[in-house]
């Protein structure tokens, strides 16, 4: 999709630190992080909004790549927080799904 940052990132043309990559997924430090470890991990193909998500392996592989960092990484078992948001009122800032993982830290309710 034009003017998708996240896009650009798969395509190479915006640098990212990229945590892990396959044919499918996409894992990269979130830039503007809100949490010691955080991350986001995006799928390979552009989909707007969880709403217009129709391959249920695809999430779920989306969700089992943040489970493989989070253990990799050293906060699994502490625990860590898994966001994905939705449209604007749901906090969505960037229109291609993207999972949060955020951790290293005692997660609040709400967010913050």
């Amino acid at each position: 999709m034009e003017n998708c940052i996240f896009c650009s990132i798969i395509n190479g043309d915006i640098p990212a630190e990229k945590l892990y990559e396959d044919d499918q997924v996409l894992a990269f430090k979130d830039v503007n992080a809100q949490a010691p470890e955080h991350f986001l991990v995006i799928p390979k193909i552009h989909i707007s909004t969880v709403n217009d998500a129709t391959d249920e392996a695809l999430l779920g592989r989306m969700n089992i790549t943040a489970s493989n960092i989070a253990k990799e990484h050293g906060f699994a078992e502490k625990g860590y927080r898994l966001v994905m948001n939705c449209n604007s009122d749901g906090g969505q800032t960037v229109s291609h799904i993207h999972l949060h993982c955020l951790g290293g830290r005692q997660m609040t309710w709400p967010p913050g």
